[in-house]
């Protein structure tokens, strides 16, 4: 992790699964977002003990901030949908994100 040129130390406080319904959405072109379910929470703190914050890893490992998200896609939120009402329109499943993006194939973190 980089701020302003200099690599940030942060450690995992705490790691807990994430609920049904949690999706991390991402800007993959300018007209496109796609969302991907969120699998677990990190709870990260500065190496100092100054800050914290929470962050969520998605089904196929990518969260904001890691130098090995999909190309060319950026974080946009996290977003919450109960199970009973679907998932979001732009939700896409690993298996097909998979089968189409060339380049080094992720494993997928199972769903808690």
């Amino acid at each position: 992790m980089h701020a302003e040129g200099k690599v940030v130390m942060k450690r995992i406080v705490e790691i807990v699964p994430a609920r049904p319904g949690w999706y991390a959405r991402w800007q993959v072109t300018p007209e496109a977002t796609r969302s991907y379910p969120v699998t677990l929470w990190a709870l990260l703190e500065e190496a100092d003990g100054t800050g914290r914050e929470v962050i969520g890893v998605d089904c196929v490992g990518q969260w904001p901030g890691a130098d090995d998200n999909e190309v060319g896609g950026d974080f946009v939120r996290y977003l919450f949908q109960t199970p009973d009402s679907g998932t979001p329109e732009d939700a896409e499943s690993p298996t097909v994100a998979e089968l189409r993006e060339p380049g080094p194939r992720r494993q997928p973190i199972p769903a808690a």
